[in-house]
């Protein structure tokens, strides 16, 4: 049982904060431009509780991690009225980069702690040196994910915020389809090519060099390589 939760822990851990840090940071960012409404609402918090989605945050990543190898989540978004914004078109695209930007600096500071799993006792060696591994993972998967230039994803945003209008407002009314293309992408895509003996899945043919990238490069920064 104690070695069930200790491998429960070591992922649901790096998933949890990630995924809620990750809106908080959002709610951050929009209350230094202007909209104070993730503040007035508590959104501003390194509580997992505040930002956790039942099926989001737990149930989703839990089941395909255990039926698929890998784990894909959301937490609640959080609420940002950009007309509060000072400069609603420029802030947008600081508010949606500051989601990716905490996961950014979150793997890093997972790199930094493995510096001190040689000084602990070997099974909280252990424990801390695959918890700070598994969040340079999560967190480099999530936000290079997320910076997939396609609303709601933080990238669509930040590319209307930048593109000029005549390219972003066509790209802005994706929106409303934009989850439908994601998870098509991630689920369905890969259930039909399947079914044809092919191994493929898009999204993950488009971020794993990015993210294999990132994590050796702060793996390699603390002194440590991916077998």
């Amino acid at each position: 049982m104690n070695e069930f939760l200790q491998q429960v822990s070591v992922w649901a851990l790096p998933i949890i904060f990630a995924i809620t840090l990750h809106e908080a940071a959002h709610g951050w960012m929009a209350d230094r431009l202007g909209d104070p409404t993730a503040r007035m609402m508590g959104r501003i918090s390194a509580n997992p509780i505040r930002h956790i989605d039942p099926m989001g945050t737990i149930i989703l990543p839990a089941l395909l991690l255990l039926t698929a190898g890998f784990a894909f989540g959301y937490a609640k978004p959080v609420p940002v009225n950009f007309r509060n914004l000072h400069n609603p078109r420029r802030d947008m695209v600081l508010v949606a980069a500051a989601g990716p930007g905490a996961n950014v600096l979150m793997a890093i500071v997972a790199a930094l702690m493995l510096n001190l799993v040689p000084y602990l006792p070997d099974q909280a060696a252990q424990w801390l040196g695959t918890n700070c591994v598994n969040a340079i993972l999560i967190n480099g998967v999530l936000a290079t994910f997320n910076m997939i230039p396609l609303p709601p994803l933080d990238g669509g945003r930040v590319a209307v915020g930048l593109l000029p209008r005549a390219l972003a407002m066509p790209l802005a009314r994706l929106e409303r389809y934009g989850m439908l293309i994601i998870f098509g992408a991630v689920f369905l895509v890969p259930l039909i090519a399947s079914q044809f003996g092919i191994a493929f899945n898009p999204v993950f043919a488009l971020i794993a060099p990015v993210v294999n990238g990132f994590v050796h490069l702060l793996l390699s920064l603390a002194g440590l390589s991916l077998q």
